[in-house]
């Protein structure tokens, strides 16, 4: 009786067996392969794993980070960042352009990522890098480069496919705001960064790209980032529509009405002026393909001054 007995759990547990034997047939768990990343200023960095314990001195990347579902691997922040709600709650380490060396240190990132561009900000990143922190640099100022450096924090952090998922959505809504003002004419936009010392935005940065996705065109020709303008300079140019940010370059921005000089402008007389959001517009990030669907869509109201109709006209 016991022989049979054993004889029928033996057959119930055949089936089984092999399921069972593949984790010691398989061997030990497979550790994630070393990444090397090469950053926009040359600078080589191997990582062994995954990245943890990350330091964003740019709130950009700490807003990229997040999206990718890494925000629990934030080990601080700069002082400017402590408006962004995944990041508030981290202690602060100086400023962008001048963090502090030894709470950054102190922090034991193996990951520290910074804006490059700026001359200052490289000599920070020399200094940091003297210290034995990893740092590396990237350019983000246009959609392409942006879509570029969230693929290399994927790889950094080991969320390839969460990084070329994101890519894949911005890009299908990018594509699909092109769709809805094809053909059409686009509207000449001015951008205002700062007033007064009058600062607006060239074609070397993420706003313009905002501006072309929506359906706009740069009044400005210039290829930098910023470009400093006279108020005779934005007379000539008499743009369709004027952007004016609201923030830390620009936190109490005068009504166009008010500016004598101004008043004759085109989009000033016929109400095409629009306060934004310099967080939502100037930073490159996640939000900004919504900046150029909120503008899309604000554009899209408005009359256009050559066709007598709407913003849906040709």
């Amino acid at each position: 009786m016991c022989s049979g007995i054993l004889t029928r759990i033996f057959r119930r547990l055949c089936p089984l067996l092999p399921l069972a034997l593949l984790p010691a047939l398989s061997g030990p768990p497979a550790l994630a392969a070393p990444v090397e990343i090469t950053d926009d200023t040359g600078h080589t960095l191997r990582l062994e794993q995954p990245a943890r314990r990350i330091i964003p001195l740019y709130g950009a990347f700490g807003e990229m980070l997040v999206a990718l579902g890494c925000g629990d691997r934030l080990v601080a922040r700069t002082d400017a960042d402590a408006a962004l709600p995944e990041l508030a709650h981290l202690p602060a380490v100086g400023t962008h352009m001048r963090p502090n060396a030894e709470l950054v240190a102190a922090a034991r990132p193996d990951l520290v990522l910074q804006m490059s561009g700026r001359g200052e900000a490289l000599l920070q990143t020399e200094g940091l890098r003297k210290l034995g922190v990893p740092v590396l640099s990237f350019e983000v100022n246009s959609f392409a480069q942006l879509f570029r450096v969230m693929e290399e924090l994927g790889r950094l952090c080991g969320r390839e496919a969460e990084a070329a998922a994101l890519v894949a959505d911005w890009k299908a809504r990018l594509d699909a705001l092109k769709a809805q003002h094809a053909g059409q004419k686009p509207w000449r936009i001015f951008y205002e960064v700062r007033s007064p010392d009058l600062l607006a935005a060239g074609r070397g940065g993420i706003v313009s790209d905002i501006i072309e996705a929506a359906g706009g065109e740069n009044v400005v020709a210039e290829k930098r980032k910023l470009a400093r303008l006279n108020e005779e300079a934005v007379l000539l140019a008499d743009p369709d529509v004027y952007l004016v940010q609201r923030g830390p370059m620009n936190p109490a921005p005068q009504p166009l009405s008010g500016r004598p000089h101004f008043r004759g402008l085109r989009a000033v007389r016929e109400g095409r002026t629009l306060e934004v959001d310099e967080a939502l517009f100037s930073r490159p990030g996640p939000r900004s393909v919504e900046a150029a669907e909120q503008l899309a869509q604000w554009l899209k109201g408005l009359q256009r001054p050559d066709a007598g109709t709407n913003g849906e006209g040709k």
